[in-house]
């Protein structure tokens, strides 16, 4: 029993190890987030302004890693999400899967917003002002992660442990796709990096028990960024002249889930669907 927790914990290190990066020159916030079952633990967002994106990340209690990236000027946000194996189940140490949806630009902060944000007390636990709810997200198509360049430059390398385990609506990328003047109505472009999924008629992996573990299913899985800056505040007052004029006071925090589901070729790869 001490040997599997000594493992657990260097699994930990390992995950710990692999998303960890070098920082460079960028604007960095870490606070302390309390989430709605109490538990407390600290988020990282880091602003780039450079490449115009934010990187929203933190480790859970069971040792699963998240990792959000929102890139503004693709209007994209990909979700990574690194959890540890079951070994005894004949799973590998850790797997990783990223989830790419759109983004709308007032759902977040922007990059140069985030990097002047400066925690004043860094010790004090921030709960969010508003609950946005949750949202279901089915993804029906993978993406062919060494040629998603065109989709964003970020997802070649934050998604490259997951090259046949990144997913993404094709309505979405769809509509995306349609706004993007550099593709030029070229929808071929994109639709050579991804794939349908045989979604349709299939079980969803935690109604067919574990009798057949390596039977494909339907997989959910549940990320929930528990706090993040979703808008400025601004106040009302009067310059020198005495003129009635709004400036910037603060920010408005929120909380978000969404249920994720997508097909996978065998339940082995969606043990926590129960």
């Amino acid at each position: 029993m001490k040997s599997m927790m000594v493992a657990r914990e260097l699994l930990i290190v390992l995950v710990l190890m692999i998303v960890l990066e070098v920082k460079v020159s960028r604007g960095q916030l870490v606070v302390n987030v309390k989430t709605q079952g109490g538990e407390v633990f600290k988020e990282t967002i880091t602003a780039n302004i450079s490449d115009d994106s934010v990187l929203l990340e933190f480790p859970q209690s069971d040792g699963t890693y998240i990792t959000q990236l929102i890139d503004f000027k693709q209007e994209l946000q990909i979700f990574k999400v690194i959890v540890l194996g079951e070994e005894e189940l004949g799973q590998s140490q850790y797997q990783v899967m990223c989830f790419v949806l759109r983004f709308f630009k007032n759902n977040f902060i922007s990059s140069d917003a985030m990097s002047k944000l400066r925690q004043k007390n860094p010790g004090t636990v921030r709960v969010p002002e508003e609950d946005r709810g949750t949202e279901e997200v089915e993804l029906d198509v993978s993406v062919d992660v060494s040629r998603a360049g065109i989709l964003s430059p970020h997802l070649p390398r934050l998604c490259s442990l997951a090259p046949t385990a990144t997913y993404a609506s094709d309505r979405d990328i769809k509509l995306w796709a349609t706004q993007r003047r550099e593709l030029d109505g070229d929808w071929s472009l994109v639709s050579d990096v991804t794939h349908h999924l045989p979604t349709r008629g299939v079980a969803r992996c935690g109604d067919s028990g574990r009798s057949d573990l390596s039977s494909p299913c339907v997989c959910h899985y549940q990320v929930c960024i528990a706090w993040y800056p979703c808008g400025l505040k601004y106040c009302k007052g009067r310059d020198n002249s005495g003129k009635a004029v709004s400036y910037r006071c603060g920010i408005r925090t929120c909380r978000k889930c969404r249920n994720f589901s997508y097909f996978v070729a065998q339940q082995q790869l969606c043990l926590w669907d129960e």
